[in-house]
């Protein structure tokens, strides 16, 4: 018998499936967080620091079964723990939302002030750490049998613009990364990632709202860029993009043209 698949899919339903999502308990990661549980999907809210919020956001979503669990993205062990966690409460894991990630303003031109220790922690952070998260969670992705990592990546990681050289060099890290994923983990897994420009979130420090309407005002939509707006194209490309994996979708409201 083939064990190639047979196509025309359908939706992907979430009714009683498993999603963790690292970085849960605020912007793109709780308001993903909010989106699967409305489709009726069971969340784990992965938090590194936000210990209260992710608990608060689990109290507060539709449905039942979520559950906050620490989920800190420079601890490969505590990530192991995390994953043994899920494991002996859900038995598997069939979406993973990969949306914790950190980083730092510094102008691009001030070389000297990019330091080697903020350059290293936004790459331990955005690019180790998520690959950490999806071997870890790997032998629960394979359980499902047919289940969805979800990246949030950046713009940034094309145009070579954002809050720090490090920062854009790891988000297009992440997503070459991906792309080597997507090729090992197939047919059970598949991997999408999502790029947003500017969101109105508090990710980066000290960015403010004009400094996102100026952004906005730049891009063909002219629209600023909101935390649930990413999170509808990652529940997108969850259920509809069944066939799509190795691939980033680009949520920037055509400021990339």
């Amino acid at each position: 018998m083939s064990d190639v698949k047979n196509g025309n899919l359908g939706p992907y339903g979430l009714q009683g499936r498993v999603a963790v999502v690292t970085g849960g308990s605020s912007g793109i990661g709780a308001a993903s967080a909010r989106r699967l549980a409305e489709l009726g999907a069971r969340v784990v809210i992965g938090y590194n620091s936000g210990r209260d919020r992710a608990a608060a956001l689990a109290a507060s979503l539709p449905g039942s079964g979520h559950h906050p669990l620490h989920l800190p993205l420079t601890d490969s062990a505590a990530i192991r723990a995390a994953a043994a966690e899920v494991e002996g409460r859900f038995g598997q894991v069939d979406v993973l939302v990969n949306s914790a990630g950190t980083t730092r303003a510094v102008p691009h031109a001030d070389l000297d002030a990019m330091d080697d220790d903020t350059f290293d922690s936004i790459l331990i952070t955005n690019v180790r750490g998520p690959f950490s998260v999806i071997r870890s969670f790997a032998p629960l992705l394979r359980r499902s049998g047919d289940a969805v990592v979800v990246n949030i990546s950046s713009l940034a990681a094309v145009t070579g613009l954002g809050s720090s050289i490090a920062y854009c060099a790891s988000k297009a890290a992440l997503d070459t990364m991906a792309t080597s994923l997507a090729r090992v983990l197939g047919p059970e897994i598949r991997i999408i990632g999502v790029s947003p420009a500017g969101v109105d979130t508090d990710f980066v420090p000290g960015r403010s709202r004009d400094a996102l309407r100026r952004q906005a005002g730049l891009s063909p939509l002219k629209t600023v860029c909101q935390a649930d707006d990413v999170a509808m194209a990652v529940v997108a490309a969850v259920t509809h993009l069944r066939l799509t994996t190795g691939s980033t979708l680009v949520v920037d409201g055509g400021r990339h043209l």
